[in-house]
């Protein structure tokens, strides 16, 4: 699994890309708070568009990006979430707490 970022206009975005299982989970989670914390952002988007796999790991990964915001009163969306990882998504009920946004297929 890889992860990248980007910062514009008060938004972090994390981009998530292959599977997030237990190893890649602890990876993702270090790379996400070194981004907070260099950056404070007030909103922080996970970004699921290539992330192809997801157990419950991923789970930890999005609810830890949450806890870490809600410490500098920031905000999180999981948005562009394929069919497998938004099953894992639903089954957790994380969207009580945080907005999650399918990928939506364009023509």
């Amino acid at each position: 699994m890889t992860v990248g970022s980007m910062f514009e206009n008060g938004v972090l975005t994390i981009y998530l890309d292959g599977e997030l299982d237990h190893h890649a989970a602890k990876k993702a989670v270090a790379y996400i708070e070194e981004k907070i914390d260099t950056h404070l952002p007030p909103e922080i988007v996970l970004d699921m568009k290539s992330l192809s796999f997801m157990d419950s790991s991923g789970i930890a990964v999005v609810l830890k990006t949450y806890r870490r915001m809600k410490e500098i009163s920031g905000k999180v969306r999981v948005e562009n979430v394929n069919k497998q990882p938004r099953r894992v998504l639903d089954a957790s009920g994380v969207e009580r707490i945080i907005k999650v946004i399918a990928l939506t297929k364009e023509a």
